[in-house]
């Protein structure tokens, strides 16, 4: 087999798309292990939605959820439009909704896959993920959130990461505060929104009854700072519920992670309500994931969930500096009884296929030489 120095035009992928290669892929699949073992260790049962859905059906569970980022077409038999899943937790939303509705509250459910989106996100080159999470349906409360932001915390700590912190939001802030403590006008709540999303406190202050929103520019940072200043908003008591369920998250959390607090983010929140947050670690580009309190349509019930996304997982792990896998290598003729003790205790075996094998240039770090594995 020839393999040629240069790649062809069709053999490039499009943009946001990319292979994963053997170490990465095996780091991948472990730390995919790990985070669905935590899950699993605590009640969370693992469902395996189909990876393509009618489109009406993956934009119809979460308010915010757009079809013009899914990859759409027409299914030959229905000759309805299918979508590529882009979230997985609207699946899951759907499932709780139709299928497991008789069950038990609150249900526990996890899951892992791949999304794939029409183009990317500005802060995310990526078109396609592998997304993993858990959603804990049928409670919004604050014991929830608690149960969930542990969790998350514990699966990323079983793959083996650290230097973890977490960013707390509250994604209906301005709707809420709106309501009554600092009334706005129809249009001006998106714009209030607008210029809270870029942190412009001249362009707020512009809006009219905006400037009553500047305060909340200023309450983000360290958890502790932060909060305090958020609490320290006149707001006619709109936010005392919210406040002393942030302290409650926090003070579960403890010193496990880096806590800071930016109650008015609002970007990779599109469906959550009062409760939100991301994931960051020491090592990775961008965010590990998100997530935070949120209703299904439809159905109308309150959830809790979050998802993690493998890329950033592997960029803080670092798993470009791993060392090569413990692998024994077989000769020809070998003693096939003793290959197969070995796999059983863990190893890794390879197995020629002709004398002119080289054990070390395929990876090998040991022999098999009378039944026993002896380092190269």
């Amino acid at each position: 087999m020839t393999r040629p120095d240069t790649a062809l035009a069709d053999d490039l992928l499009p943009e946001g798309l990319e292979d994963r290669l053997p170490r990465e892929a095996e780091a991948a699949t472990r730390a995919m292990r790990a985070i669905l073992s935590a899950m699993d260790a605590h009640g969370y049962d693992r469902v395996r939605p189909p990876l393509v859905e009618f489109e009406k059906s993956l934009a119809g569970r979460m308010e915010g959820v757009h079809t013009r980022r899914m990859v759409r077409f027409t299914d030959p038999v229905s000759l309805r439009t299918l979508a590529l899943r882009s979230d997985m937790t609207v699946q899951v939303g759907r499932i709780a909704a139709t299928r497991m509705a008789g069950a038990p509250r609150p249900l526990r459910l996890c899951y892992g896959g791949e999304v794939a989106t029409i183009r990317s996100d500005h802060l995310d080159p990526a078109r396609q993920r592998m997304q993993l999470g858990a959603e804990l349906i049928g409670s919004d409360s604050v014991e929830a959130a608690v149960q969930i932001v542990l969790l998350a915390l514990e699966a990323l700590e079983a793959a083996g990461v650290s230097g973890v912190s977490v960013d707390f939001t509250l994604p209906d802030l301005v709707d809420t505060l709106a309501e009554a403590a600092f009334p706005l006008a129809g249009g001006e709540v998106e714009a209030v929104r607008r210029e809270l999303d870029t942190k412009d406190a001249g362009g707020l202050a512009q809006v009219p009854g905006g400037e009553a929103y500047l305060p909340l520019l200023y309450a983000a940072g360290p958890f502790s700072e932060a909060v305090e200043r958020l609490a320290a908003i006149d707001a006619k008591g709109a936010l005392a519920s919210r406040i002393a369920g942030l302290r409650s998250i926090a003070a579960a959390v403890g010193d496990r992670a880096r806590l800071t607090l930016d109650p008015s983010e609002r970007h990779g929140f599109e469906y959550q309500s009062w409760f939100g947050f991301t994931l960051y670690a020491d090592g990775a580009r961008g965010a590990l994931g998100r997530g935070g309190t949120y209703a299904i349509k439809g159905s109308d019930e309150v959830a809790t969930g979050f998802s993690l996304y493998i890329e950033p997982v592997l960029d803080a792990l670092g798993t470009s500096g791993e060392e090569p896998r413990a692998t024994v290598f077989l000769p020809l003729a070998h003693d096939r009884d003793a290959a197969a003790a070995l796999r059983t205790v863990g190893w890794r075996t390879l197995a020629a296929v002709s004398e002119s094998d080289d054990a070390a240039a395929l990876g090998c770090t040991h022999r098999l030489e009378d039944g026993a594995a002896i380092p190269l």
